[in-house]
């Protein structure tokens, strides 16, 4: 029986880095079918909404989504009656049920002078960023008035407790548990959730809590000090992109969104759709590749091949390979072409 994969090229660059990551992907799963759909900014224009039911049916049915990139600022707009692309992306993580988003951040050798950090304080980064993916802020009910708005951060026990327990199950070393329970009670229930969470089924990993603020200074003064983050909706939204830029691009960075076992998990690189560049053959493919890779992992159970294809980007890079967002000017298909001959 095949393998389905449903793929989401969207908006800007999605489609440029989408293509040849496909072309990758058959190189590993021989018996696969490809299903592409239209999403995000690019559904929106032919349909009207960011995410149909059509489209969401396909990926429940699939074994895995592939998605590139979502937005641009042809669809922004502070109209609460306007469809935002990113409407589609909370909507395909809340009806897949994938609530654990999964973020690595290990910065490669060949590109430490390329990050903003000084090289000793990145070297050896190599952490997990958890996400909760369908609750809190982004989820809860909002109102808006001309003068006012609010936005419900809301969590239940259940939610918290699959989160932590997502968290303890990647660690290696430890889990920081990241939140403001200083000020807010939301916070306040999710550090006594992950406490009896750890006590109960995993008190042989160590567990520390750090304030969202503080957590945001350690990040770039001592990345080194963390195995795995684990954090609510909107902090973890922040925290995870401010630890892609270790990477010296946030263009380097995958993500897989998991959690349901009966379901298709989300692969997507960390990155925008970089609308300015869009078309000209100059997007950095290689967090679509590390995407992939995940795809590979999380989604097929493939690890090996999902390490050789991590480690024919880490030896493209070690070559030479670079992008114009890390310095250098190879172009899309040069990079793909230096991927290639990596496997």
């Amino acid at each position: 029986m095949a393998t389905r994969i449903v793929t989401l090229p969207a908006d800007g660059i999605g489609p440029e880095i989408l293509a040849p990551a496909v072309d990758i992907l058959k190189r590993f799963v021989a018996d696969v079918e490809i299903e592409e759909h239209v999403f995000g900014g690019a559904s929106i224009d032919a349909h009207g909404t960011a995410l149909t039911d059509e489209t969401l049916a396909a990926a429940k049915s699939a074994d895995a989504v592939l998605l590139a990139a979502v937005g641009g600022p042809k669809w922004d707009t502070t109209d609460p009656n306007r469809p935002r692309p990113e409407q589609g992306l909370l909507g395909l993580r809340k009806g897949l049920q994938l609530y654990s988003n999964l973020r690595p951040v290990r910065p490669l050798p060949a590109l430490y002078d390329a990050s903003p950090l000084r090289r000793e304080i990145i070297e050896g980064t190599d952490l997990l960023v958890v996400r909760e993916l369908t609750g809190g802020i982004y989820f809860g009910e909002k109102t808006r008035t001309q003068d006012s708005a609010s936005d419900l951060n809301i969590y239940s026990r259940e939610e918290i407790e699959r989160i932590a327990r997502s968290a303890f199950q990647a660690a290696r070393t430890k889990v920081t548990s990241v939140d403001k329970a200083n000020v807010l009670e939301v916070s306040r229930l999710w550090r006594e959730v992950v406490i009896d969470v750890h006590q109960r089924e995993f008190s042989h990993i160590p567990l520390e809590h750090v304030l969202v603020d503080n957590a945001a200074m350690q990040l770039v003064s001592n990345p080194t000090s963390f195995d795995v983050i684990v954090t609510d909706n909107m902090f973890g939204d922040i925290l995870s992109d401010e630890a892609a830029m270790l990477t010296g691009s946030i263009g380097m960075l995958p993500s897989a969104s998991v959690g349901n076992p009966d379901g298709p998990g989300l692969f997507e690189p960390v990155h925008g759709s970089a609308p300015d560049i869009a078309g000209q053959g100059i997007a950095n493919p290689l967090a679509m590749f590390l995407s992939t890779a995940m795809l590979l992992r999380h989604g097929l159970n493939l690890d090996s091949e999902a390490s050789t294809l991590e480690s024919a980007v880490d030896q493209a890079l070690d070559n030479g390979l670079r992008t114009r967002d890390l310095g250098g000017t190879a172009s899309t298909a040069e990079a793909t072409q230096a991927v290639l001959a990596a496997l």
